[in-house]
């Protein structure tokens, strides 16, 4: 569980930080934690969440970029 919490998500692919994001929120749905740790899942769910749509919006300015480039006959 200590993986889950942990902060260095920026070398993580987006497949890893989804599942770590969705094994968070499975945890606080069961409710089977105490508070404290309820807080720093949702703290590291936010974090999660975050880096999941920033590799999303990069991915789709990529794919936009490859078919501007694809239109414009480059």
């Amino acid at each position: 569980m200590n993986d889950l919490l942990d902060k260095k998500i920026e070398n993580l692919s987006y497949e890893d930080a989804f599942n770590r994001l969705q094994k968070i929120t499975e945890l606080l749905e069961n409710g089977n934690v105490t508070l404290d740790d309820s807080i720093k899942y949702y703290e590291q769910g936010i974090l999660l969440k975050n880096f999941c749509e920033k590799k999303l919006k990069d991915a789709e300015i990529k794919i936009k970029n490859v078919l501007d480039k694809s239109k414009n006959g480059e």
